[in-house]
C-alpha cells in the first residue's frame, strides 16, 4: 500500500509541476483551431452576413465592415492565442465577438418559455427551425475565461516578454 501512496504522490507532483503550462496551452490551441478556422472560411467565402442584424453598437456598422472585423479578429485571435501573445486582449475581443454571433446568429428567433430558449442549446448546422444553436459558442465562452483571468501562464510569448522586461534585458 505504500508502493501505491508514494507513486500516486509523484504522480500528482509531476502533474503540479506542469498545472501552469499544460492545461492554458491545450485551451488555447485548441481555441486558435476554432477561431482559425471560422476566421479562414470567412476570408475564403461569401459574406453571408448581409440578413444578419446585429446588435447594437454593431448593427450601424455596414455588414462589411463586420464581416471583415470578425474575420480578422478570427484570424489574429487565434494565431494571437497560439502563441500566447497578448492573451488577455484577445480573450476579451473573441469574448465580445463571440457573444454578438450569439445574439445575431445562434440565439433562438422567438422564445416565450424558458423551455423553448433551451431547445436551442445544442449544436447543428443551422438554425433554421427557429430554436438557434448556441451550445458552442457558449462553451467557447467558457474557456476563453480562464484565458482572462489567468494569461497564456508560462508555455507563452506574453510570459518570455514579462520574463525580458522585468529582467530589464
Amino acid at each position: 500500500m505504500q508502493f501505491v501512496v508514494k507513486n500516486y504522490l509523484l504522480i500528482i507532483a509531476f502533474l503540479d509541476r506542469l498545472a501552469p503550462i499544460v492545461p492554458l496551452l491545450l485551451l488555447r490551441l485548441l481555441l486558435a483551431w476554432e477561431f482559425g478556422e471560422a476566421g479562414y472560411q470567412k476570408l475564403t467565402g461569401e459574406n453571408w452576413f448581409a440578413h444578419v442584424e446585429f446588435p447594437f453598437p454593431f448593427s450601424i456598422i455596414p455588414t462589411a465592415v463586420n464581416w471583415q472585423m470578425a474575420t480578422w479578429f478570427e484570424l489574429l485571435g487565434a494565431a494571437a492565442l497560439a502563441l500566447g501573445l497578448a492573451t488577455r486582449f484577445f480573450a476579451i475581443s473573441l469574448i465580445i465577438l463571440t457573444i454578438v454571433a450569439i445574439a445575431a446568429v445562434h440565439w433562438p428567433s422567438e422564445w416565450d418559455t424558458l423551455g423553448q430558449l433551451l431547445r436551442g442549446y445544442r449544436i447543428i448546422d443551422e438554425g433554421a427551425d427557429g430554436f438557434g444553436n448556441y451550445k458552442l459558442p457558449v462553451i467557447f465562452l467558457a474557456m476563453l475565461v480562464p484565458l482572462v483571468f489567468s494569461g497564456a501562464e508560462k508555455s507563452s510569448l506574453d510570459a518570455w516578454i514579462s520574463k525580458l522586461i522585468c529582467n530589464g534585458k
